[in-house]
This record gives C-alpha cells, sequence and structure tokens, in this order.
C-alpha cells in the first residue's frame, strides 16, 4: 500500500483527505505544521506528499525546498486561488502539481493516483524499453538513470519522466498537454505552468552537470522539443 504524507493545518482538510485516501487504498500519516511534516518525511518515507503552502512556522514552500534537497519524493500542493506567486515558486522548487483550494477531493485522488502510477514499480511497465541517446545524452527507462556526458543527472521522478518522453521523441515538438499527458499521467487544463517550471528546472540541472540546456528549445505558443544534434 503507498503510503501519503498530508501536511495541512486545518483539521478537517486533515480528516476529509485521510478518510477518502484510506478508503482509496492508502496508507496515510497527517502533519499539521511544517516542522513536524519533515520529520515524518524522514520516518515514513512516503511515496507522496500532499503538501498545504499555508502553514504555521515553517511554510510549505520552505518544506518543499528541504524535501527536495533530500530526495524526489512526489509532491502535489494545495494552494489558494490567489497565491498565484507561492504556486510558481513551489513548481520551480520542484513541486510536481498543484491543486487549489476549495478542491474536489474526487479530482486530487485521481491526481494521486496518476502520480503513483508512473512512480511506483517502474520497471515493470518499462522492462522492454531501450536506452535512449541523444547525442552526449543518455536515459535509460529501466534504471531511471539519466547521464549528460557520462555524469549522473540528480532528476526527481517527474523530471525524469518529462525528460524521458522529450527524449523517446527527439526532434518532435510536444506540445504542453502532450507532455501533461505522457509525462503527468493526464492532460489537465490549466497546468501549462507546471510543466514550463519542470522544464526551467531541466534547463538548469543539465547546464549544472556540463551539458547545454538549450538542447531543449521552445516552441512558442506550442511546446518544447529536445534538439538532436
Amino acid at each position: 500500500m503507498p503510503k501519503i504524507l498530508v501536511v495541512d493545518d486545518e483539521q478537517s482538510i486533515l480528516d476529509l483527505l485521510e478518510y477518502n485516501l484510506q478508503r482509496s487504498g492508502y496508507q496515510v500519516v497527517v502533519a499539521r505544521d511544517g516542522r513536524r511534516a519533515l520529520q515524518l518525511a524522514q520516518e515514513e518515507e512516503p511515496d507522496l506528499v500532499i503538501l498545504d503552502l499555508m502553514l504555521p512556522g515553517l511554510d510549505g514552500l520552505d518544506v518543499c525546498r528541504a524535501l527536495r534537497r533530500e530526495g524526489g519524493v512526489p509532491i502535489i500542493m494545495l494552494t489558494a486561488r490567489d497565491e498565484e506567486v507561492d504556486r510558481v515558486v513551489g513548481l520551480e522548487l520542484g513541486a510536481d502539481d498543484y491543486v487549489t483550494k476549495p478542491f474536489s477531493v474526487r479530482e486530487l485522488v485521481a491526481r494521486v493516483k496518476a502520480v503513483l502510477r508512473r512512480t511506483v514499480s517502474p520497471a515493470l511497465e518499462t522492462s522492454a524499453a531501450a536506452v535512449y541517446r541523444v547525442g552526449p545524452l543518455e536515459v535509460n527507462p529501466l534504471t531511471r538513470e539519466a547521464h549528460i556526458e557520462g555524469q549522473a543527472l540528480p532528476l526527481t521522478q517527474l523530471e525524469f519522466d518529462l525528460l524521458e518522453t522529450l527524449t523517446r521523441h527527439a526532434g518532435q515538438v510536444l506540445s504542453r498537454t502532450q507532455l501533461l499527458d505522457q509525462a503527468w499521467g493526464y492532460d489537465f487544463y490549466g497546468h501549462d505552468r507546471a510543466v514550463d517550471s519542470a522544464v526551467k528546472r531541466l534547463r538548469a540541472k543539465l547546464h549544472h552537470a556540463g551539458g547545454d540546456p538549450g538542447m531543449i528549445t521552445t516552441a512558442r505558443g506550442v511546446g518544447y522539443k529536445l534538439e538532436r544534434p
């Protein structure tokens, strides 16, 4: 049973999500503040974190930043509708997705299922996959490892899925809708910002590893393409 850490300072939301996620077959642990969330993340090693941005003390952005330093656990942010700036910052820090309050529990559970579907036991789904090579970039879907000029890229699960999708279709322009469908696991209107932020992080990591961030080009108004050398 995948384990989910839910972090929110509103007890009613914790109760609502705990009840519905458990009904859907997940283990659930909850935290009402950021410091407790980080403690539980270390102790419980959750498969996914649902994280409210507005937390007392250590806020959600700080928690997101700390979780990203520790590893690639998927993060779905909960934000209020007027928290556009914080939402963008959260995505650029490495959150996989966001849901705005008030939210549909059914939609949130569907998002959780989509994220876990692409992160739990990925080897079973990619056992016959080839290793993709584009110039100095090598992506191995079976081991979920990516290298540029022989150096490993420290990618989150979402970033790997996005890079694999771009590499698999190297030389082709993929729309944001196509990337949402193939890398995120669903097509949801309004999540262009999530794609743009993830591509920005990918480019930064390529550059940090000595690669060319310009190998991922922008097709203005459409989407992105991984250029062939």
